[in-house]
């Protein structure tokens, strides 16, 4: 551990480690390193401590919180959070509230009332504002709306004095909201919380959390973000202001405001759903096709070979039946891309099939644009999925995705949003 090695993941060090212990965790091995957790100098009980914490999440193991427990009041205060966290996973509400009567230190108290969930709900009036906080909010996410005023004042009280410790408040008070669907709440709570220097930082904050959870988000506030940022930026403002430029939606309505601002905006490119793809007469493609088996169900630039040889003509049967399996194998990229050729391949008679495969993947962060796209290149002919495509553009909330940060789920949101526009375009629109 003095090395780092056994916190490295997949190292052959923290490998032998974990095999060890989990092999005998009452073994030489085990109690060194229960020992370690509150004998070692404080980079090794640091380590120590989140190598228990992830043995525990494996597999309850009490040894570890009674270690953790015993390091509530240790000198190094990255030890003693850890140690929070660890007792905080035991998932003993009793003996977390029992730790949390038991110290002062603010920083543990935060950390295990976060732990606590529906339980903390009944510290309202505990001594820590960061705890009173998350009671109020833990209460908030419960209540009836006849309750709400009353929270959200509390709330407001408590807010400036408890993000000295809770340096995420502003993300915890946004999922809330979010959760009761209160958007526009949401919006008037930010611009009050910006008003006030103060808590301008939770502000930005809340401001993130919005653009993160609603599309219109980012329209209603970045100029509000744009405004207090020219008084004096924080790193909280320029965050939360780059958040919002994500937004294409964002970009086009305050173009003229973004062009004052003194950094330039980079969102990320636009993803190609269909990337340019080598050109191919019906004579390269049908003798690529020659190579491929009949059952092929993965072949990179399909559409322009495929097209190729429709432009030039029927398919032959063979051809024909390797684009079926290209289309109708697996729902996946490939089908999206393979699905119009089909459509040109055997008519208007399959189209009820095709955009049954298609409609309902349309919102699937990992596919989706693919098949807008393909019903892009159908056309005005896939006019009957026109409901699956105008639901997305509809929603005010995003679209759930998985990505390694918010503002990458965002940008998944946002793709997804512009190519449904584009696919509503074509399908819309008259060919003369």
């Amino acid at each position: 551990m003095a090395d780092g090695t056994a916190t490295t993941p997949a190292h052959p060090s923290r490998i032998a480690l974990f095999e060890a212990v989990r092999a005998d965790r009452s073994g030489p091995l085990a109690i060194r390193l229960l020992g370690l957790a509150r004998t070692g100098e404080p980079f090794v009980r640091r380590e120590a401590m989140d190598l228990l914490t992830s043995l525990h999440s494996e597999r309850p193991w009490p040894e570890a919180v009674e270690a953790a427990l015993t390091q509530l009041g240790d000198p190094d205060d990255e030890v003693r959070r850890r140690a929070a966290y660890l007792v905080g996973r035991s998932g003993q509400a009793g003996l977390v509230l029992a730790a949390l009567g038991d110290t002062t230190d603010p920083v543990v108290r935060t950390v295990l009332a976060r732990a606590l969930g529906p339980a903390v709900a009944r510290l309202r009036s505990d001594h820590l504002a960061a705890v009173r906080f998350l009671a109020h909010l833990q209460t908030l996410q419960d209540a009836p709306p006849v309750r709400w005023p009353a929270l959200d004042a509390a709330l407001l009280t408590e807010s400036r004095e408890a993000a000295l410790h809770l340096t995420d408040l502003g993300h915890l008070w946004g999922r809330v909201l979010y959760g009761l669907g209160r958007e526009r709440h949401t919006h008037a709570l930010v611009a009050r919380l910006l008003a006030d220097p103060t808590t301008r930082d939770i502000g930005a904050g809340l401001a993130r959390e919005a653009c993160h959870n609603w599309r219109a988000a980012p329209v209603t506030l970045l100029p509000l973000l744009a405004q207090y940022r020219a008084q004096g930026t924080t790193s909280e403002l320029e965050k939360a202001l780059r958040t919002a430029l994500i937004s294409e939606t964002a970009r086009q309505v305050h173009g003229a405001l973004i062009a004052e601002l003194p950094f330039t905006p980079s969102p990320k490119p636009r993803r190609s759903p269909f990337a340019d793809p080598p050109t191919y007469d019906s004579a390269s493609a049908a003798a690529l096709l020659a190579t491929k088996p009949v059952g092929v169900i993965r072949l990179p630039h399909a559409t322009a070979i495929f097209s190729a040889l429709l432009d030039a003509g029927p398919l032959t049967f063979r051809q024909a039946a390797q684009l079926y399996n290209l289309t109708f194998h697996h729902p996946n990229r490939m089908q999206a891309e393979c699905a119009p050729l089909w459509l040109r391949h055997a008519g208007p008679s399959v189209l009820p099939r095709l955009l049954a495969l298609m409609t309902p993947h349309l919102a699937d962060y990992t596919v989706g644009e693919f098949y807008l796209a393909g019903l892009a290149r159908m056309g005005r002919v896939a006019l009957p999925a026109l409901p699956a495509v105008t639901a997305i553009i509809d929603r005010r909330a995003r679209i759930p995705v998985n990505d390694s940060t918010p503002d990458g789920e965002m940008e998944l949101d946002e793709r997804l949003l512009s190519a449904a526009l584009r696919a509503r375009h074509a399908i819309l629109t008259v060919v003369v």
